[in-house]
């Protein structure tokens, strides 16, 4: 586990999240003066899950794109503050500026319903 995590916007990490026996894979998602700062103990952070539909909140990964293992769904929806310690170790790929954009499309279409979908 990392000591001293320095995550920043768009990276993939393994964390534990609240099932400690488990790691999970997130995308970190807060900003960077967070995600840098030692007065903050915290990121914003999304997990992937190994199921799930392309939706309004959740995005589809293949394997080549995400460096995860197989095919892996981004689910905004859970998005969770997450303590730093809990981050485990930095993974090989980072978010594109595209695919980190519609992340951030994707929280705010779990939180506004008045935010646009272009499936709807």
């Amino acid at each position: 586990m990392s000591v001293n995590p320095s995550p920043r916007r768009g990276e993939i990490w393994t964390a534990y999240l609240e099932d400690v026996s488990q790691r999970h894979w997130v995308v970190v998602v807060s900003l960077d003066s967070r995600n840098l700062s030692d007065r903050a103990s915290s990121v914003l952070v999304v997990p992937f899950g190994s199921y799930g539909m392309p939706g309004p909140t959740v995005a589809e990964f293949p394997p080549g794109e995400s460096g995860l293992p197989g095919i892996s769904y981004l689910k905004a929806h859970f998005i969770q503050v997450l303590h730093k310690s809990k981050l485990i170790e930095r993974q090989r790929r980072n978010l594109s500026s595209a695919r980190l954009k519609e992340l951030v499309q994707m929280i705010r279409r779990a939180v506004d319903p008045d935010a646009s979908w272009p499936g709807a």
